[in-house]
């Protein structure tokens, strides 16, 4: 299997902190967003949308959407466990992921390519407004649920903690910083960033 990526994308980002947080080695294959690459006939043979990252099969086949492929490897490699080990557990994982997706990553994603973005993608400060409008609410949440706990959804590391990361990192790349005001996020931010799964 191989893994098809981009650095600083938040997907890719996300997939490549859980397979390090699993100990999984895996080969990954470039395609470079900057230069197009995804639009090439080459990639869209792997996935129709153009998106990263995408999962090559040992058969040859792929598997697109980045939440598709955790999943996998977490059926494929259930030790340790990034989503849960009960039906609860994994029902609350699996929401704070979902709030940090849509609420944090969504809106940051949209704030760079609506002002810095790596696509070249026109600048539109309407909706840059609106994406940091959005912001506050999904945030407060997810400082409240870190409270004083090392990691999102308590005390190890779970899929939460790969996107919020992804989200944070990829907004601080292109100039949109985290507000201090989450002082638990920041706390939170500043420790994991420091952890080998998130370097490079």
């Amino acid at each position: 299997m191989k893994i098809y990526t981009f650095m600083v994308a938040p997907n890719p980002t996300r997939l490549r902190v859980y397979l390090r947080e699993k100990g999984i080695e895996i080969e990954e294959v470039a395609v470079n967003l900057g230069a197009g690459e995804q639009k090439s006939e080459a990639h869209l043979a792997r996935n129709p949308f153009g998106n990263l990252p995408v999962l090559e099969l040992d058969d040859g086949s792929h598997l697109t959407e980045s939440l598709a492929i955790i999943e996998l490897f977490e059926e494929l490699h259930p030790d340790p466990p990034m989503i849960g080990t009960d039906p609860i557990e994994r029902a609350r994982v699996r929401s704070l992921e979902r709030i940090i997706e849509m609420g944090v990553l969504a809106a940051i994603a949209r704030i760079v390519h609506a002002t810095n973005s790596p696509l070249g993608l026109p600048a539109s400060p309407a909706i840059a407004d609106e994406a940091r409008s959005r912001l506050p609410l999904p945030l407060a949440v997810i400082d409240e649920r870190i409270a004083e706990h090392p990691f999102v959804a308590g005390d190890r590391p779970t899929i939460a903690d790969c996107t919020l990361f992804a989200a944070l990192n990829f907004g601080q790349f292109f100039g949109v910083e985290l507000d201090r005001q989450y002082a638990r996020i920041a706390r939170w931010f500043d420790a994991f960033r420091q952890r080998p799964s998130a370097s490079g």
